[in-house]
């Protein structure tokens, strides 16, 4: 089965309203991978992580949130990088075929960056959520 790839267009007023951008799911082993590391520096930011396990989607991203605020940088940054190597944009809308890898100038806006991140969480996370069970035994 392919991974799961979806279009997010952007709504906001602003700069980048109407531009398109592809999120692409990360392999299962990368994913497990961010995860952990995720994990990890939620913990080290204070985050007591079991207490997460049977949270909402909510309370996770809060939680994840404020743990990886107390995080350094330095474990924070190739998360938030590898976030956004998920995601591509489409320049054209007349030629909605054509997608490329973001350049540093294709977002111009704060909010889009953070709504992508949450988009690529939701895609990633989507099985946690009532409504779309896991297939896992």
């Amino acid at each position: 089965m392919a991974r799961k790839v979806i279009d997010y267009t952007i709504e906001t007023e602003g700069r980048d309203k109407g531009k398109v951008f592809q999120i692409t799911e990360m392999s299962a082993a990368q994913a497990e991978r961010w995860a952990l590391r995720a994990f990890q520096a939620m913990a080290k930011g204070g985050v007591d992580v079991p207490d997460l396990i049977g949270a909402g989607m909510a309370e996770f991203a809060i939680a994840g949130i404020r743990g990886l605020s107390y995080a350094s940088y330095h474990e924070v940054e190739p998360l938030l990088a590898e976030m956004m190597a998920c995601v591509r944009i489409k320049p054209d809308a007349n030629n909605p075929s054509v997608v490329r890898d973001l350049i540093e100038t294709d977002i111009e806006e704060l909010k889009t960056r953070l709504d992508l991140r949450a988009e690529w969480l939701n895609l990633h996370t989507g099985f946690l959520q009532a409504g779309d069970p896991s297939t896992s035994a």
